[in-house]
């Protein structure tokens, strides 16, 4: 069986992005992708894009305060950017955020992304072959192309549109219409066996989709380290940021498949009151092992291999509120690529 291939974050600041791309190129790593947080999440990738000759990725732009217009213009001018290697990942975030951060609405989230990718992919196309664009949808509708306004083919063709999914309705449409999947890192070897890979399944069967047509990206948090003092410094930084993502709904299906549902609202109510030493307490050893992966670079290359072997092709490794070193990037990512 082939290595996996491997992308890690792009973790700065647009003003730093291109001299981290070149570092971490050096690494060895296959691509580096960039998170919507205190940043933009397309500016770091036009800083890169003519830096590094790697492949570049939003993991995730969030799509539904955006117009699918904007979408497919940042990643049409990516794709010329960056040669050809750029990844248009999209995701729904939660409603709270959508509503009090983004300011805008959430109904319908599935339904919503669904129409939000064909409309990227129709307005794509029609840029790409020369059509006349007619795409009439429940929630958006796009039907004038000027010529003003029309870019013309992308020499290095269209973008690939992914889906950052994890329940099984996301994940469904995502193989239905998407080009590819990013399967989201806050999960287990036993909730991709019965909850991912079925729905994927699904999906493709309802798009009438070959295996090969659809792109599948694992994500997974990494502590890893050589060494007592680096092993537990990852340890804490994982623990950190696996209590924030069990605090929220819509993660809880991964815990319930473990046997842990009922951390979630203890997570949740922690959070609400500012205690987050506390919930990463609530953390245990097997729930560490369970929801990332921990050890040297090659036991975490391992334990990689064995949960997404088959079924991805390629994995984005986290490696939250710890300094993790390129030296061991690079260590990660070389036992990674081996078969």
């Amino acid at each position: 069986m082939p290595g996996l291939k491997v992308d890690v974050l792009l973790g700065t600041e647009p003003s730093g992005a291109r001299e981290r791309a070149l570092e971490l190129a050096r690494t060895g790593v296959d691509g580096l992708f960039s998170l919507e947080n205190a940043h933009d999440v397309f500016f770091p990738l036009v800083m890169a894009a003519g830096a590094a000759d790697v492949d570049l990725m939003t993991n995730v732009a969030i799509a539904f305060p955006r117009s699918p217009y904007h979408l497919a213009q940042q990643a049409y001018d990516l794709q010329l950017l960056s040669a050809g290697r750029f990844r248009l990942g999209l995701g729904s975030q939660i409603r709270v955020h959508i509503e009090r951060r983004y300011g805008s609405t959430w109904n319908r989230p599935v339904a919503r992304m669904r129409e939000t990718v064909l409309a990227v992919k129709a307005i794509l196309a029609a840029w790409q072959d020369g059509t006349r664009l007619d795409f009439r949808g429940e929630f958006t509708t796009h039907t004038l192309m000027p010529p003003a306004f029309d870019p013309g083919p992308n020499r290095f063709g269209s973008p690939p549109v992914l889906v950052g999914a994890l329940g099984p309705r996301m994940t469904e449409m995502a193989a239905e219409v998407a080009d590819g999947i990013l399967v989201m890192p806050f999960n287990s070897a036993r909730h991709l066996a019965e909850r991912t890979r079925p729905a994927i399944e699904r999906g493709l069967a309802a798009g009438d989709r070959r295996p090969d047509e659809l792109e599948i990206v694992g994500e997974v948090i990494v502590a890893t380290g050589r060494g007592a003092a680096e092993l537990e410094a990852a340890r804490r930084g994982v623990r950190w940021l696996l209590a924030f993502y069990g605090s929220t709904p819509a993660y809880r299906p991964v815990l319930e498949v473990e046997g842990w549902g009922e951390l979630q609202p203890r997570l949740n109510a922690l959070s609400k009151q500012g205690d987050w030493a506390a919930m990463a307490e609530l953390i245990d050893e097997p729930m560490l092992g369970a929801l990332a992966v921990v050890g040297t670079p090659e036991e975490c290359a391992a334990q990689i291999s064995a949960r997404f072997g088959g079924l991805a092709s390629r994995v984005c490794c986290y490696f939250p509120g710890y300094r993790v070193t390129d030296r061991r990037i690079a260590e990660l990512t070389a036992a990674l690529r081996s078969p």
